[in-house]
């Protein structure tokens, strides 16, 4: 149930609530140094370079209850190959195989799952011995957090004044905590004025991405959002969302978008593993038509495709073993 914010006063004690639904918790477990531990064993020198640079890099992943009782998480490959990719971008060496990975998501899963949730897991490489590169050795840290099974309810935007660091000075292409200081700060913008996400534009004043997902926007029928050249996530669920998108006859395009053509969209929505498919029924205060013909029925076919009610091809599923 959505508590009631009056615009300008929100909710500070959620991390938020249609970008999935999140409030914030203390799981009584943690995969911390090769094993699942109690919570309060995970913890970091305040000397390393996590603490100090805040050097990590890290991928959310989302596992859902299946149609028969099962319980698989989306696109673990593909998650696990995107941290491999950041981590190798700021030179985090990588000790453990795809199978270890996997294992070691299952694991966490096994010791908290419940029936009624489906659940959210933050896998984040952290450094913690080494200097500036060199002798440095990172540690696997997975993180478990208990969701809603409902989709995500939808939430109302603004453009926010801070802007998405360019390639050259913190590449966003690279899933690192550090990248998320500019979205700390446009959360604290829009919670000003009653927003529970904000888009970010990048240095020539377009549009990259919201601080928690990449924007999709329709216009005449297609579905539009920003390459990474403009700032944007390489984005595992955008990439997905176009091969679904294709076998229901919706075009997807990659391509720059600007401020203004955001105001006159005939829909807009956020996508990432945690934000699915999030409606945004107004941006900046100003409203775009009731319905979203285009967005809704893609998100009713993904819905489909990761519950296994209605597989999809482009939708790969690793199941957690029963215990």
């Amino acid at each position: 149930m959505r508590k009631s914010v009056a615009k300008g006063h929100a909710d500070p004690t959620r991390w938020s609530t249609g970008l999935g639904s999140l409030t914030l918790q203390k799981p009584d477990w943690v995969f911390f140094d090769g094993e699942v531990r109690p919570w309060d064993e995970a913890v970091l020198h305040v000397s390393t370079e996590a603490v100090v640079r805040g050097l990590n890099v890290f991928e959310g992943l989302k596992g859902h209850w299946q149609e028969d009782a099962g319980f698989g998480f989306v696109h673990l490959p593909r998650h696990y190959a995107r941290l491999v990719r950041s981590a190798s971008l700021l030179y985090i060496p990588i000790a453990f195989s795809y199978d270890e990975f996997e294992g070691a998501c299952f694991e966490l899963t096994r010791a908290l799952y419940r029936q009624d949730k489906d659940l959210y897991i933050r896998a984040t490489l952290f450094v913690v011995e080494g200097h500036y590169g060199a002798n440095t050795r990172a540690d696997l840290v997975l993180t478990g957090y208990q969701q809603e099974k409902e989709p995500p309810a939808p939430i109302t935007m603004g453009v926010s004044t801070w802007r998405r660091a360019p390639d050259v000075a913190m590449p966003p292409r690279i899933k690192t905590g550090a990248n998320y200081q500019v979205a700390r700060l446009a959360r604290i913008e829009g919670r000003s004025r009653g927003y529970e996400d904000m888009i970010l534009l990048n240095e020539h004043g377009r549009v990259a991405e919201s601080t928690a997902a990449c924007v999709l926007m329709v216009r005449d029928g297609r579905v539009c959002t920003p390459p990474p050249s403009e700032g944007a996530m390489e984005s595992i669920t955008a990439d997905v969302l176009t091969e679904i998108g294709a076998s229901l006859g919706i075009d997807f395009v990659r391509r720059p978008i600007e401020r203004t053509e955001l105001y006159i969209a005939d829909e807009l929505g956020l996508t990432g593993t945690l934000t699915e498919i999030t409606l945004v029924p107004a941006l900046d205060e100003r409203p775009f038509p009731a319905e979203a013909p285009v967005l809704s029925k893609l998100a009713e076919r993904y819905r489909d495709a990761v519950t296994g009610t209605d597989p999809h091809p482009a939708v790969e599923l690793a199941m957690v073993p029963p215990p």
